[in-house]
């Protein structure tokens, strides 16, 4: 499989890049360069989605990129159009003129779909990305089939930075494989401690458990069996408050599921959405 394309899509002044992973498309790598022409004056490279079947759209934690998010991306691109977003301000993409809040970032992510022509798609988040795809769906519920959020935050027992910090510390000493430790810490110096610590305020003052009861759409609620930062009670909590809302735990994991086995959250993902094929096996040695 090539990879994905990577577009750059401006969305009312933010900038942020899609990496599209299109099986109608006839796409090699020359087509993932930034210059090449797009669909409007916000769009930068392009290529046409599939039509009939939704697509899957990931995004991304605080202080993360598309980077950690490689490995599920490949394994349901085999059977669904695969988007991945780096939102403003995270990766390669310049830092807005002001801290987006969750609806900002939503507003982002439904625009930069919508210019590339994708309109009916399932949204997984991770982390603080969770946050993200709830707004989206909020926002825009006729486009949005099914929402997964995987180690959702803010667990309101942790609702403080102090233990927000020891539980990732802990995650990272001894539930993460040295790659995705390696991955997340340089997005994270990529990111920068000023932009990080804007966003984790609000990443601290976003309620889940009461957003997540405006979603009409079907919920997936997905943590790492040991995920210290989504813990099992929270997760079960709002699994409950959900109109439509499912849990499930992957074992032998921490909280960067999707990159430790990447292959088992892509069959969920899959299987949740009503797909009954199996995810292609491309999950490397951590």
């Amino acid at each position: 499989m090539s990879r994905p394309v990577r577009i750059e899509v401006e969305v009312a002044g933010h900038v942020g890049h899609v990496f599209a992973s299109r099986r109608s498309a006839d796409t090699d790598d020359a087509g993932a360069t930034a210059g090449a022409p797009g669909r409007d004056a916000g769009t930068k490279g392009s290529a046409e989605p599939a039509q009939g079947q939704p697509a899957v759209v990931l995004i991304h934690g605080i202080g993360a990129s598309h980077r950690y998010l490689e490995r599920l991306h490949r394994n349901l691109a085999a059977t669904l159009d695969t988007y991945s977003i780096d939102l403003p301000g995270f990766g390669a993409t310049p830092e807005p003129d002001h801290t987006l809040n969750a609806a900002e970032q939503a507003t982002y992510i439904i625009g930069a779909l919508e210019r590339l022509g994708v309109l009916d798609f399932v949204i997984v988040g991770h982390s603080m990305g969770t946050q993200f795809a709830t707004e989206v769906a909020v926002q825009q519920p006729a486009r949005v089939r099914y929402v997964v959020l995987m180690g959702p935050v803010v667990n309101y027992r942790k609702r403080t930075v102090a233990r927000q910090a020891l539980a990732l510390g802990r995650d990272c000493l001894f539930f993460e494989s040295p790659s995705s430790n390696a991955v997340v810490l340089t997005d994270y110096l990529r990111c920068g401690p000023s932009w990080y610590l804007k966003n984790l305020r609000v990443m601290m003052d976003y309620r889940l458990e009461d957003r997540i009861m405006d979603v009409s759409a079907p919920i997936l609620v997905l943590r790492g069996e040991h995920d210290p930062v989504a813990t099992r009670d929270w997760c079960h909590r709002l699994a409950a408050r959900a109109a439509a809302g499912a849990f499930l735990e992957i074992e032998g994991t921490g909280h960067v599921v999707q990159h430790n086995k990447s292959v088992e959250v892509a069959e969920a993902i899959l299987r949740f959405a009503g797909r009954t094929e199996t995810a292609s096996a491309t999950e490397p040695a951590a």
